[in-house]
């Protein structure tokens, strides 16, 4: 079974930020840094390109993808970056990018900047919650398509409130005429994914969450007509095919964007082996066993507070939120006073955050191999103490 190194003293309820990773993967991250520093030259000139391969075939494998449009980043928001800046170039003045109210704030400041660049503008979509089916995001966002979408952004798991998006029902309607980026920050390992079948031009998101790699392993899948023009958002040397020998062109504007710690992406298979490992059935019992944990300590919660669940539980995949209710004495910063007195009182890490806009907030739990039920009893009897 896959081992954490979590305090024990402290009560995880927030995987969902930045993951956490089992010591046997650690452990092999920690062989290849032993490996890279006996001869650096050696590792990143001879070594380094082979392994990348290896790791990028077996993340493919997972992920329902195609190998030849699969590279690795360090993170889902560089990923988001990477796409907006190569696409630029192509969009004209008047374009419009669609996001929502729910879009991860990083990338939301990304297609921002990106319009600005191209005089065009962002159109923000308001996703209520709570929520009563998928159809209501089908809906609202068909409505904000226009002649001058040029780029539909959307998330697959949603950060600030745990919801699992329709993104395969958008991509249908959507592609090939409108290209759909997706992030899917949350998405791998958690819920069941074939990029494959998804058909979206874009997808990228991180393996440091829900796979449990080492932080710093994360990945952008891209549709075959748009690999030739696709660059990372830091330029280096595979842009005039200088370095590395990748395997193609595209793969050579990602695989080298400049010296750092690729350990993390190389050791992505071990995670992937580690967490299989970890349950008889595999990945598809992590994954119903975590969705059903979630359920459990959202309903625990909810009840402690006499709310009522905020979305159906098909949209719900290993993390959900609840809207707290207003406080008093409220103010205006992103992470609530609450969440403080959680970890500072009661050594429970829960985001507690404003959602949509202060002084409005939301508390979202995460479900984790390493997580119990009374751990959600311990939020709820905090919650009770300070909420009154």
């Amino acid at each position: 079974m896959a081992t954490w190194m979590l305090d024990p003293g402290v009560v995880h309820l927030n995987h969902g930020s930045f993951g956490a990773c089992p010591t046997d993967v650690l452990d092999v991250q920690a062989q290849f840094r032993i490996e890279m520093e006996r001869n650096p030259v050696a590792f990143m000139l001879h070594d380094y390109q082979p392994a990348l391969e290896q790791s990028r075939e077996a993340l493919a494998e997972f992920l329902g993808a195609d190998a030849a449009g699969l590279v690795f980043v360090p993170n889902a928001t560089y990923g988001v970056n990477s796409v907006l800046r190569s696409l630029e170039t192509q969009l004209s003045p008047g374009a419009e990018i669609v996001v929502t109210n729910q879009t991860y704030n990083a990338c939301r400041n990304a297609a921002i900047v990106s319009a600005s660049r191209f005089g065009g503008s962002v159109i923000d979509v308001d996703i209520p919650f709570p929520i009563e089916s998928p159809s209501v995001i089908v809906d609202r966002i068909r409505s904000a398509v226009t002649e001058r979408t040029a780029l539909v952004m959307l998330d697959h798991v949603t950060s600030p409130t745990g919801l699992v998006w329709p993104v395969a029902e958008l991509v249908a309607e959507l592609e090939p005429d409108i290209p759909v980026l997706i992030d899917g920050a949350h998405a791998p390992g958690m819920i069941e994914l074939d990029l494959s079948s998804i058909g979206a031009s874009f997808y990228t998101a991180n393996c440091h969450k829900w796979i449990c790699s080492p932080k710093g392993a994360a990945f952008l899948h891209v549709a075959e007509r748009h690999r030739p023009h696709m660059h990372a958002a830091a330029i280096s040397h595979g842009h005039n095919d200088g370095w590395p020998a990748s395997s193609s062109r595209f793969h050579a504007q990602f695989d080298w964007t400049g010296t750092d710690d690729p350990t993390a992406r190389l050791a992505v298979p071990a995670a992937l082996e580690v967490m299989a490992a970890h349950r008889p059935g595999g990945w598809e019992e992590i994954r119903r066993s975590n969705h059903e944990l979630a359920l459990a300590g959202r309903d625990i919660v909810a009840d402690a507070l006499q709310l009522a669940a905020p979305a159906p539980d098909a949209m719900i995949g290993s993390i959900a939120a609840l809207p707290l209710p207003v406080p008093e004495d409220a103010g205006d910063s992103i992470f609530d006073p609450l969440m403080e007195r959680l970890h500072h009182e009661w050594k429970i890490e829960v985001p507690v955050f404003a959602w949509p806009t202060a002084p409005e907030r939301v508390i979202r739990i995460s479900a984790q191999q390493y997580n119990e039920i009374d751990d959600y009893h311990r939020l709820a009897e905090a919650l009770r103490a300070e909420l009154g």
